[in-house]
């Protein structure tokens, strides 16, 4: 069973596109879980930052992967891990810089920047859950970055603003990796939804130039995680 979700994770890294990935899940959901092995979707809401852009402030953002739960001989220990297939980091309010186009430079003279850093994110964390449900996780978490950036806005008109975006993906390192922590709570008696929070720090500084700032990732996700076929398995358990 160890090898099942293995193969899924690989495959999802390097081929498939997001929504083809949660069908996938979907599909399989059933068949990956078992008495040591959880499957589900995750989801919710992501506040992030760039430690050393300033000015900046939080983006937010929404995050949707899937995860595994391995657990452990002690049933209270689990392995949490799985794909982040969408996970938009970054920040907004970035102060503008020279496009080299006086007319684009005109433009957004008074406006801001928007950076979206795009991952495909995987944490590897151990899970503590207590009789009650409730649950702590903590562990490092990997990423690599499908996309990056810079998206310029200026306002126009009271409910009307320009945009142009920029690529800078040749400017940050593809992959990220630091910390992860993170708690919650299991409802329905252990079997259904999981509600909670986790927060990553970035260890790694992004950016190619060694002459620029350094730049780290932090964000705060707001999850719901949803298991797969799990209901039914404890229902045919109990019959």
């Amino acid at each position: 069973m160890i090898r099942i979700p293995l193969i899924v994770l690989l495959f999802s890294l390097s081929q498939a596109t997001a929504s083809g990935q949660v069908l996938i899940s979907l599909l399989l959901g059933d068949k990956l879980n078992s008495g040591k092995l959880e499957f589900g979707l995750d989801g919710g809401l992501t506040l992030s930052t760039l430690h050393g852009v300033n000015p900046s402030s939080n983006k937010t953002s929404f995050n949707l992967g899937f995860y595994f739960d391995l657990r452990m001989k002690n049933r209270s220990w689990m392995f949490h891990t799985g794909v982040i297939v969408r996970s938009a980091m970054g920040a907004k309010d970035i102060a503008v810089y020279a496009l080299n186009n006086p007319d684009l430079d005109n433009a957004f003279a008074g406006g801001s920047v928007v950076r979206k850093l795009g991952y495909f994110q995987v944490p590897a964390m151990m899970k503590y859950r207590w009789n009650n449900n409730f649950y702590v996780e903590a562990g490092p978490m990997f990423s690599l970055m499908s996309k990056a950036t810079d998206e310029f806005v200026a306002s126009i008109q009271k409910d009307d603003d320009l945009t142009y975006k920029v690529n800078i993906r040749d400017q940050f390192h593809p992959l990220d990796a630091g910390v992860m922590a993170g708690a919650g709570y299991r409802l329905m008696s252990g079997n259904g939804m999981n509600l909670g929070v986790r927060y990553y720090y970035g260890l790694v500084d992004i950016t190619v130039d060694d002459a620029t700032a350094n730049q780290y990732n932090r964000s705060l996700y707001i999850v719901l995680g949803i298991p797969i076929g799990v209901g039914k398995k404890a229902e045919a358990k109990k019959e």
